[in-house]
């Protein structure tokens, strides 16, 4: 949930975790947390569209765990080390089909499913290895007004509706006809 009216603050770009490619004419991005349902609800309604439109859209994630749920931020840090390893997505697939299980030893075990080392996954959850990284996504959330998660921008402007594949659907439908303003 973003406020009315805000813009994606900074623009999607290539330090990003982006599923797709930047020049897509829809960028879709999200702030997420791991172990929010609603989340989960929405990974499923992203996977939809993402099929639906593959080259013609671009899924961009950024992390916003929040402090109500108490797997969120290792479930971001276990990401991170992923995308050290350049498998990111696996891992985001991973947490997000089994958002349930977020322990400590489900991220690493999540990990060795994806062929990253679970004592990596481990290390980097106990040492808030990329802490840095994860505080910068969230910052940059409150500035683009991000007031809880799922947030979802297209093409750097708050998608306020509903996340369900019709609402979204017609959504993307709308900024393919606009085209891309950059």
């Amino acid at each position: 949930m973003a406020q009315d009216g805000t813009d994606l603050i900074p623009e999607p770009s290539e330090r990003d975790h982006v599923r797709g490619s930047l020049n897509a004419p829809v960028i879709l991005t999200e702030y997420g947390d791991f172990e929010c349902p609603y989340c989960g609800d929405a990974y499923r309604v992203l996977e939809a569209m993402r099929a639906k439109y593959r080259e013609r859209l671009a899924l961009v994630f950024r992390h916003y765990p929040l402090e109500m749920h108490p797997h969120a931020e290792a479930a971001a840090e276990a990401a991170e080390e992923a995308a050290r390893a350049g498998k990111f997505w696996e891992m985001y697939d991973q947490l997000y089909r089994h958002q349930k299980a977020l322990t400590g030893a489900d991220l690493a075990a999540y990990g060795e499913a994806i062929g990253v080392p679970g004592e990596k996954i481990t290390s980097a959850i106990e040492q808030r290895s990329h802490r840095a990284r994860i505080e910068r996504d969230q910052r940059s959330g409150d500035e683009s007004g991000v007031e809880g998660t799922p947030a979802l921008y297209l093409n750097g402007f708050a998608y306020d509706g509903e996340v369900s594949v019709e609402a979204l659907e017609e959504a993307i439908e709308r900024a393919l006809s606009a085209g891309r303003a950059r």
